[in-house]
């Protein structure tokens, strides 16, 4: 399986406010894959953004699919909640079980984007 990263409809609308572009995020995910972000299990990656002015959370799918799915600026909340964290992880376990058609009609609906293209591992 080719691994693909994706972005949610809601992360894409924060990254662009906060001015986070995908470029960003294809580079933050290159530091996750070497161990350069904060395992928070589950399936469940934070990882700092925009010159640490920013965190996202990145859900994992077999190390597969990456999908970015929270960002949150650290002036307004230092971290994510035990409740958000357990929802992240119960979301990744969704992902987990989708199928690569189930993905194309996230990407038909425009509730993911994908990003990334150029980069293989």
């Amino acid at each position: 399986m080719t691994e693909r990263v994706f972005k949610t409809k809601g992360f894409s609308a924060a990254a662009k406010k906060a001015l986070i572009d995908d470029d960003e995020l294809c580079n933050a995910l290159e530091d996750v894959r070497n161990g350069q972000a904060d395992d928070l299990g589950g399936g469940v990656w934070k990882k700092r953004l925009n010159n640490n002015r920013h965190r996202s959370i990145i859900l994992a799918k077999g190390r597969f699919y990456w999908i970015y799915q929270f960002v949150f600026a650290k002036q307004t909340q230092s971290n994510i909640s035990k409740q958000e964290l357990l929802a992240f992880r119960k979301l990744a376990k969704v992902y987990e079980k989708i199928s690569c058609h189930h993905v194309q009609m996230l990407l038909d609906r425009r509730e993911l984007t994908e990003i990334c293209h150029a980069k293989e591992n």
